[in-house]
């Protein structure tokens, strides 16, 4: 798995000192992945595409980040070999908890993996209101995203959203949302095809109600 990974990096054209640590790193995706369910993709031409879109948040990352949901660890995981930036990964389910504290050590990064639900995880007053920067890679809607990951990140700091097609509704929903989280939409910024980075900028302490209580996030999004 490692050659061909390295093969797909190398195609897509990912820095040469990285292509190594990274296919080593889908390696170690694809084979937990057959004891457990880490992530859909199930081969490197799979994974590949994930580690490269990962990679694309690498120059708005500094000081520290956190990411909610992590499961088989992307973004951060290659965004922390990418930079050596301090990563806090947030994920609830017990095994890919412990494959990400395991990635961490193989790949000797700076960091921790928090084992709680983010609703859960956000109550930590150490963990409140104490990031620079923020990703998610939720399928759920903006603005579930934004009140699950905004309360983790400090003032001046900033969530990171990778999303793809947007309507103009969620537009809308996310750009309320962000206000009432105490947060605004900044820049957004168009990769490939459909796919894009928003920027919500945090502007104040995340008002204590947020998030809501487990679940309520994902089922009565903000806004919508």
């Amino acid at each position: 798995m490692n050659a061909e990974l390295e093969a797909l990096l190398t195609a897509a054209g990912v820095e040469p000192h990285l292509i190594a640590p990274l296919a080593r790193y889908g390696a170690s995706v694809l084979e937990a992945n057959r004891t457990f369910n880490l992530t859909g993709a199930k081969s490197p031409s799979d994974l590949a595409p994930h580690i490269v879109d990962s990679l694309t948040v690498v120059p708005f990352v500094a000081e520290s980040l956190v990411d909610v949901g992590s499961g088989a660890g992307l973004p951060a995981i290659p965004v922390a070999i990418a930079t050596g930036v301090p990563i806090t990964l947030i994920e609830s389910t017990g095994k890919k908890a412990r494959f990400l504290q395991r990635m961490l050590e193989t790949f000797d990064l700076a960091g921790e993996v928090v084992a709680e639900r983010a609703e859960v995880a956000a109550r930590d007053a150490r963990l409140r209101d104490a990031f620079a920067c923020g990703t998610v890679r939720a399928v759920s809607t903006a603005p579930t995203v934004a009140e699950l990951l905004l309360p983790f990140i400090k003032p001046d700091g900033v969530a990171i959203l990778q999303r793809g097609t947007m309507s103009e509704s969620e537009r809308s929903a996310l750009s309320d949302a962000a206000l009432v989280l105490a947060a605004e939409i900044g820049e957004e910024r168009m990769l490939d095809g459909d796919h894009r980075i928003i920027f919500v900028n945090k502007r104040a302490p995340t008002p204590l109600r947020f998030p809501r209580r487990t679940g309520i996030p994902e089922k009565r999004p903000l806004c919508t």
